[in-house]
């Protein structure tokens, strides 16, 4: 661990969110944290997220030529379950961790160091933009399937899935229906 003084915590405005500059780093381990709400999921036009209250807090560590970034992205999002269309939150967790190589990527065939993906970046680039990164592992960390736990989604939407009323409708709605109940009391 790097004494106290060595270490950087910095809160990034919104005009910078998700980018770590590159050109004057320092050494060592920075720190960086952002938030993730309802607007960053707009801007990649989502629209299958309502809302969104999530942390992103990044390690940086350089030495030399490496760079290490560790990413933990933590919080919510509310979606709409698949049963009942009701708006349904779901926690959200994912952990990124990043290689950054400068360079050209078409000559490396690596994807993986160990645990880690590598990311390429421009020689020369002066900032790393991790928000499609950011917004890549938290999607992925949705289930396929997202719904309510059993017994939780509105009622009158999953009876009206299941057909019950489409059955009541077309029950009151056929003028004949009252035939078969005097062919049925014979």
């Amino acid at each position: 661990m790097l004494p106290l003084r060595a270490q950087i915590c910095l809160r990034v405005n919104m005009n910078d969110n998700f980018i770590i500059p590159l050109n004057g780093l320092a050494a060592g381990e920075s720190r960086f944290s952002w938030h993730a709400g309802k607007e960053f999921f707009d801007a990649f036009g989502n629209e299958e997220i309502i809302d969104a209250d999530i942390d992103v807090s990044v390690i940086v560590e350089k030495s030399g030529r490496y760079l290490g970034v560790d990413c933990i992205a933590d919080g919510f999002v509310v979606v709409p379950c698949d049963r009942c269309l009701e708006d349904l939150r779901m926690s959200v967790e994912a952990d990124v961790m990043l290689s950054v190589k400068f360079g050209d990527e078409e000559s490396s065939d690596d994807r993986q160091e160990g645990e880690r993906e590598i990311v390429f970046i421009p020689e020369g680039e002066a900032e790393l933009d991790l928000s499609q990164i950011i917004y890549d592992y938290v999607y992925l960390a949705l289930p396929m399937q997202r719904h309510h736990a059993e017994g939780e989604c509105n009622p009158e939407a999953v009876r009206y899935l299941a057909g019950e009323e489409l059955q009541e409708e077309r029950e009151t709605d056929n003028p004949f229906a009252a035939l078969k109940d005097l062919m049925n009391n014979k």
